[in-house]
Order: C-alpha cells, then structure tokens, then sequence
C-alpha cells in the first residue's frame, strides 16, 4: 500500500493543498473509520462512511438534490397512475456499468429484488441498511429493457426517497465487489487497509476532475483524526466530537453535515405523573441550547420536529411556541395538581390512595461507542427537571436493556436516538402500535393524518399533510425532539459545491467539482 499511497500523493504537496490553494487537485487520499467491511457489498452496507464511498460507484434510479427533493439519475422521467398504486420509471439508454456492458431496466429489478428478498426473509437477523424498501415496493418488475414498473405499498410521494438504492448488474447482486456506472469504480480493495477507486471512462456524464480516490481504513475515530493531523490523509470523515476544533481557515476546511441520527426525550404517556400537562411543563423546562453548547460542542443540529430543520417538510412556523419558560412550566405544574407541600423542593400530590406522592421520575439512557456522552446529557436534563420541583434518577444500560425497558413500559424518561428513513415519514415513531411509538402515544387524528399522508403522491399535498402531522405533535407533545447529529468533514481541499451535505453521500459533488 505505501507505494500505491506515495504515487497518489505526489500530486498532493501538503503546502500547496491548502484551503487556499487555487490549483486544481487530482488526486484525494480519503480517511475513514472502517472495520466491519470484509467484502464490497454495496447491496448490504455494514458502516456508514462507507454508504459514502460507495455512492460514487454505484448510481440509483433517483438521488435526493440540495432542497431534499427528488431528482432524476438512471431514471430519466416517472409518472403513477391516478390512485398512486402503478409507478412507472424510464431509465437512461446511454448509461454503461464501468466495463462497457449496457445498464437495463432488469438490472434495476434484480437489485431491488435482492434487497426486497432479503427484507422479507422471516429467518435473517440482519434484514439490510435498504429492508425499508418492503414497505413501500409490493413488486417491482421491467415491462421492457429501459422501462421499470412498481407497485406500491404505500402510494404516496415517499416512495421516491426510496428509489435511491444502488444498482449493480443482475449477474452480479450476490457477488463481492460488483461493478458500477457510477463516476468512480474500484480499482482495488484490501479489507482493512485501503479502497483505491479510479475515474470511469465510461461514465455517461463529464468525466470527473479528480481522478484517484484513495481511501484509507482506520480503526478507531481518534486514529482517523490522528492521520489527518499528520498529514497522512487529506481528508477525513467524523463524528467525533473532537473534530470540532477544527475550523476552516488557510490549512484546513471544515464542513458541517448532517446525519439521520435523530436524538430525542421520549415519555411514557401511560405514565401516570405524565399527563398533557406534565408533558408540555417538561418541554418549557429543557434548554437545548446549553445541551448543544455545553455537552456536545456544537456537533448537533436542534429540531422541535421528526424533520431535518431547513428542508421543505419542517414546519418552521411553529418553531416560536418552542422557548424555555420556567414560569410557563410551573403553572402547568399547579395545574395537574403538583405542589411542593412539604418545602422539600420535590412537588407532590395526594395520589389516589390519599398518600403524598412525590413527582419523581426514572430516567434512562444508554451509550453508544461514538456517543459517549448521552449519560452527560441526561444528567444535565435532570438538573433543569429539579429546577421546577422535578426529580429524576439517571441509570445508564446497555441498548438491550434499555429497548426491554421502553418495550415492556416500565419507563417515565428515556433519552434515545432513532436512525430516521430517508423518505419523510416518522409514523413509525407516531402512529399507534408501531415499532417506535415507545412512549405509547394514542391519537386516532394522528392516525387518520399518517393514512392519509400515505396517499399523497404530489409534493406539495404530501407536505401540507407533514404540516398538520406537526401541528398536531406540537399540541400534544407526545415527546420532545431535541437535535440531529452532525459530523465534520475536514479537508485540504474543497471537492463539492453542494449545499446539504448528508450522511451517507460525504463525496457528493466531487465527480463534477471544479476549482
């Protein structure tokens, strides 16, 4: 590998690759935590950052633009019928995979179909990154060699979102390492060590500017920072919240993405203590803007709603009902029956038994390897709760213990992090009885507004639908979103003009990037 990574750069002169340089670069030696990744399986994904490389191998019928719409890619046009159950996709007919052979519509089917089987499978521990796609595909099948017929499951505008999967030949879906049409392929691949990819000269578009990526493996976050600071690698993905001391300046260049991890306060609605009141009470108390300052460095992106903050589906006209009112929250508190009567600084009640009953909550949290400070979190949380008479006793689990906890009920607080879709649609978390609803929410009007979403198969219907879905979370305050994570990529080289700059696509923009 060190001759390989010395060729690729020699073009990459550390003075002359700064953030200010004005020479348009080549090559980009890329460093990555990677160490699940044994076989290139773009179909079956094990780690994030490597949905990002892989992106620039592998194309999809739709790719999601900077305002989070969807666009055209080897799918030129679509259209549905009348009651959204039949879509239609036209695929490209001058698109090769990287070896020159005709990319088709059966292609396109049997990608799908592989992740379809594999979502379905009753007997598979593991369903994929892409399982998703079953609710939304009942099947999917090619009319002819440059035309892909779906029929939904849910006939709704969503389904676009799920478009997005990666396509390899259909000779090649079980296979290790299949080729691509995307604007790179893979030149070589050593399991723990590196990627090489390579321009492909038989992408349909411009070819890319940059020619080699070299992308390099390391085990732990704190090492790929560490290669990054000694100048072994140009550029690097994290998480980590010790990136955030790098900001962008003449040697470095530092842009903020967001993930899909969505952090939220969930409460157990069952719950006794926590009546609507109580709910909107705890709401008024927590002050995200010290949890983002003070535990995460800044490394998060607050959101009063299951959506990303800025995008097309938030509905940013209710942010001003969210602020920090303590006094708010101890009139609500007087008006579910709570009082401090023993001036212990712990409100109570006569509970139904004519026994006082102190306002006291369990509150649980678990740890992640890459989030290892959510128990910090929670701590501080509990310390703005006693502020208004609250107490809380933090216990930190294991995620299994913590996923029986919410399952059973046995909860009143509970600080999570939900991986969401990537079509807009948090159901799952809102919709009685689904996977997500922990906290055991119960709106028949939710329900009816989530069937009804699932309906809408143009835009600007679907969104008027996630505007009424959040007006009505506002109201009932079924639980607290707090923020997203975000993650760094910090460079020597800007490679993208792109905007949004997501997990899952870090690379996007680089195949078309000119200096």
């Amino acid at each position: 590998m060190l001759s390989l990574l010395m060729i690729l750069l020699a073009g990459l002169n550390p003075d002359s690759a700064l953030a200010s340089s004005t020479a348009q670069f080549t090559s980009l030696v890329l460093g990555i935590q990677c160490t699940k990744t044994l076989a290139v399986r773009p179909l079956e994904p094990l780690e994030r950052d490597m949905l990002s490389i892989y992106n620039v191998v592998y194309e999809s019928m739709v790719v999601i633009d900077d305002q989070y719409l969807p666009q055209s890619c080897l799918a030129e046009s679509w259209e549905h019928s009348s009651d959204g159950k039949n879509w239609t996709f036209h695929i490209r007919k001058n698109v090769t995979f990287s070896d020159g052979t005709p990319l088709t519509a059966g292609d396109i089917v049997a990608s799908a179909q592989y992740i379809l089987d594999k979502a379905n499978d009753e007997n598979a521990s593991d369903h994929g990154f892409y399982a998703n796609l079953k609710y939304f595909v009942s099947s999917i099948s090619a009319r002819d060699e440059y035309t892909v017929v779906v029929r939904a499951a849910r006939r709704n505008f969503g389904l676009l979102y799920e478009m997005t999967f990666p396509v390899v030949p259909a000779s090649q879906v079980g296979m290790d390492q299949p080729i691509g049409s995307g604007p790179y392929r893979i030149e070589e691949f050593k399991a723990g060590d590196y990627m090489w990819l390579q321009a492909n000269t038989n992408w349909w578009k411009t070819q890319p500017t940059v020619r080699d990526i070299m992308v390099e493996f390391h085990d732990t976050a704190s090492s790929v920072i560490e290669s990054y600071e000694y100048a072994r690698v140009e550029s690097i993905f994290t998480r980590s919240i010790a990136g955030a001391q790098y900001k962008t300046g003449t040697a470095s260049i530092s842009m903020k993405y967001r993930t899909n991890q969505l952090e939220c306060l969930y409460m157990n609605n069952s719950s006794e203590e926590l009546t609507l009141e109580v709910r909107r009470a705890i709401r008024y108390v927590v002050d995200r803007s010290k949890l983002v300052t003070n535990i995460y460095s800044g490394l998060v992106e607050p959101t009063n709603f299951p959506f990303y903050p800025g995008t097309w589906m938030y509905n940013s006209e209710l942010d001003a009902g969210f602020y920090r009112d303590l006094t708010m929250a101890r009139q609500l508190l007087e008006e579910a029956g709570w009082a401090d009567s023993d001036d212990n600084g712990i409100l109570d009640r006569i509970d139904s038994e004519g026994k006082l009953h102190n306002l006291h909550l369990s509150f649980y949290v678990y740890e992640e390897p890459d989030n290892d400070v959510r128990t910090e979190a929670a701590n501080q949380i509990a310390a703005q709760l006693a502020e208004v008479g609250i107490s809380c006793k933090v216990e930190a689990m294991t995620m299994a213990n913590l996923r029986d906890r919410l399952s059973s009920g046995r909860f009143n607080l509970a600080l999570v992090s939900f991986a969401m879709d990537v079509s807009p649609d948090p159901g799952f978390m809102l919709m009685r009885g689904n996977t997500g609803n922990y906290c055991r929410y119960r709106s028949t009007k939710m329900n009816e507004l989530f069937e009804d979403l699932r309906l809408k198969t143009s835009q600007e219907e679907y969104r008027q639908k996630l505007m009424e879905i959040q007006a009505l979370f506002y109201e009932d305050c079924p639980f607290i979103c707090l923020y997203f994570r975000t993650g760094n990529v910090i460079t020597r080289h800007m490679y993208t003009t792109c905007r949004d700059v997501r997990e899952y696509e870090l690379l996007r923009g680089i195949e078309s990037y000119q200096e």
